[in-house]
């Protein structure tokens, strides 16, 4: 194994133990991640100083022969399918999928049905109308993660329909696309009285859903909108500032960080920042929206 491969799934072993480890759990069995034989960014999160297991301990085995890389349509990167579909949190995909749309969408409503039983944070379980699981292609190349759902969004329950939502609507419209183009989350399905930001404890309650969200739509690109999305997903305190103009990783998804909607609604002018960072995320997808500025 390439020292590349062997990077990429460490990383995604550690980016588990990390949202794990915030979970408050202390055992795991053990398990295989599996490789992929790709060059990837500069990750964002570093190892922290102590987590329940060690990393290096989980064996990496070698792909066999009826798992030979193919090439990735987008980036033209070889990577392995899968058509196995995990059923729990586990490690952020490092591999493929193969499962076809209707069997995606049939798993994301098994863990929407779960959702909405959910009472593990009681004061959201309490106040909400009820949960806003997420929205779009369960088979999307790219995946929007917002904050929580809002009063609309609560009685909907659908995310991103408010103002934001519908400033939302014409960033994607500007780009090319439709709404029912992505898959659309957030980092919490209920929302939080006042619309307050989620407590780290709602965020690692909610950790689990989002994760399975990730794992059976399988993105190639995953937008964090604003602070507490990529706070969340990438274990970062930086400002949305700071991490502008970078691709990130989970998994094998590229990330990328900006702006969230209801910011630009108070902050006008950072609209033509949120425009270059599409830009910049549909360049490396060989698309060019600079001819549309």
């Amino acid at each position: 194994m390439n020292q590349d491969a062997n990077t990429r799934s460490q990383r995604a072993v550690r980016q588990l133990l990390e949202s794990w480890q915030r979970s408050g759990v202390t055992y795991l069995k053990q398990f295989e991640p599996v490789a992929q034989n790709s060059a990837s960014p500069t990750p964002l999160v570093e190892p922290p100083q102590h987590l329940p297991v060690q990393a290096d301990t989980i064996p990496t085995p070698e792909p066999s022969k009826e798992q030979q890389p193919q090439t990735n349509e987008m980036t033209e990167e070889p990577i392995r399918e899968s058509d196995q579909a995990r059923k729990e949190i586990s490690v952020p995909r490092t591999t493929k999928s193969k499962l076809n749309k209707g069997d995606r969408q049939a798993e994301l409503d098994i863990i929407a049905s779960q959702v909405s039983k959910c009472t593990r944070c009681p004061e959201l379980a309490e106040t909400r109308t009820q949960t806003v699981f997420g929205v779009g292609n369960p088979r999307a190349k790219i995946m929007f993660i917002g904050e929580a759902p809002g009063a609309d969004e609560d009685k909907q329950g659908e995310p991103f329909v408010g103002r934001a939502g519908k400033l939302l609507d014409k960033i994607i419209e500007a780009c090319q696309m439709k709404r029912s183009d992505i898959y659309i989350a957030n980092i919490l399905r209920c929302r939080p009285p006042g619309n307050r930001n989620p407590t780290d404890l709602e965020a690692s309650n909610c950790r689990g859903y989002l994760d399975a969200q990730i794992e059976i739509v399988d993105p190639d690109y995953i937008v964090c909108w604003g602070s507490v999305a990529a706070k969340n997903l990438l274990h970062s305190d930086l400002p949305i500032g700071k991490m502008r103009g970078d691709f990130y990783e989970y998994g094998r998804a590229k990330v990328v960080c900006t702006y969230h909607p209801s910011y630009l609604l108070r902050n006008p002018s950072a609209k033509k920042n949120v425009w270059e960072d599409m830009i910049y995320l549909f360049a490396d997808m060989g698309i060019d929206l600079k001819a549309q500025d």
